[in-house]
């Protein structure tokens, strides 16, 4: 069922100090994960950017013996093991420079399906819950994929809600697995499979849920999807960390803004005001943006919004109609155009931004919508 390559890539990645960057650089220099394994210890220089003390683990056979005891737990768990060099990763996050070099999987992933991560804290609001209802039941005619992180709070609703109208759901752990937690979520992580969905993670049987690991689990939840919906983080939340992953891998962010006194709001609101995710003003605007089929029932808003035309403000509209004339104007180019400071500008372009007049771009680049 396991193949050799399988074998010798977990006894790769088990070295000290083979991280899964440096592991791809070994496994492209030799071939392969046995070649890199039988050869790289004595021809290290062929590797740009590894020394001696990288290659120091490996050959050792504790690290092969362990790789045959994880295969063995694959096999009697139902485990899939996924590759990044030889292609088996799901596609977006094989894009990712610090993809993972090894994915195990339970369950079903379907890699042909739009995927949608949506995340936040553990402490959620009604209004969170809210939010994910509503935005579950007006995607429910859509086929994608939701991913999360298997967390309490806002994971836990969107893998509940999901299943509930019929969506397959990820499952994104921070350890191996030989357990689960939170164990308050272990039936729902087996209702998951159940409905169609998977569990993915980058930790063999060894790997408890450390602290530095939910860190790094983010960047799986960010790189898998094309979009990521922030429901509701404090400053310095989790979430924060998988929307940095998310911006830096040039994908899309969007945030549930809410009020400047709500612990679990000011994260979002954060992330808006500093161009790192674009507000949720609308379930329309926002299934609008994530390219989803409209349904044929009417969509109600989140935020009612008026059929008249809104007013604008005069610094508004000085900054909307150079945004209109200048597509893609960054920050700096538009207050050299309307002689205004950019720290004036900013409030104005928040403003227009939760009015959905304009979208803003990494690098601080915005355009009229």
């Amino acid at each position: 069922m396991y193949s050799e390559e399988q074998l010798y890539s977990i006894a790769l990645r088990e070295c000290n100090l083979i991280g899964d960057i440096n592991f791809l650089k070994l496994v492209r220099t030799f071939g392969s994960a046995k070649e890199a394994w039988e050869h790289a210890k004595k021809e290290y220089q062929k590797v740009d950017g590894i020394g001696r003390k990288i290659v120091s683990d490996i050959g050792n056979i504790a690290y092969l013996e362990f790789a045959e005891n994880e295969l063995k737990f694959c096999e009697n768990n139902k485990i899939q093991i996924r590759l990044r060099h030889l292609n088996e990763l799901p596609k977006l996050l094989k894009e990712c420079d610090d993809a993972p070099a090894i994915l195990y999987q339970k369950g079903n992933f379907d890699d042909s399906l739009k995927t949608l991560s949506l995340v936040g804290t553990r402490n959620i609001s009604p209004y969170g819950k809210q939010f994910i209802h509503d935005f579950f039941e007006e995607t429910q005619s859509n086929q994608y994929i939701s991913i999360s992180g298997l967390a309490l709070g806002v994971d836990k609703e969107v893998h509940e809600q999901s299943i509930e109208y019929n969506i397959s759901t990820v499952a994104v752990l921070a350890h191996g697995f030989h357990m689960l937690y939170p164990a308050k979520n272990k039936k729902l992580s087996e209702k998951i499979i159940e409905n169609n969905g998977a569990l993915f993670t980058e930790f063999n049987s060894s790997r408890k849920p450390d602290r530095e690991n939910f860190i790094q689990r983010n960047r799986i939840v960010a790189g898998i999807s094309p979009a990521t919906i922030v429901v509701e983080t404090a400053f310095g939340g989790g979430s924060i960390s998988t929307a940095t992953f998310a911006n830096n891998y040039n994908r899309e962010v969007f945030a549930l803004p809410g009020k400047i006194t709500d612990k679990y709001s000011q994260g979002c609101n954060q992330l808006i005001f500093q161009h790192k995710a674009r507000a949720i003003s609308t379930l329309k605007d926002l299934t609008d943006s994530l390219d989803f089929n409209k349904p044929l029932e009417k969509i109600e808003e989140l935020f009612p919004r008026s059929e008249e035309s809104i007013q604008l403000t005069e610094n508004q509209t000085v900054v909307y109609n150079s945004i209109i004339d200048h597509p893609q104007i960054t920050l700096d180019d538009l207050a050299q155009k309307i002689s205004l400071p950019s720290h004036k500008i900013l409030p104005v372009i928040l403003e227009l931004e939760l009015l959905g007049k304009v979208k803003s771009y990494s690098g601080r680049q915005f355009t009229a919508i």
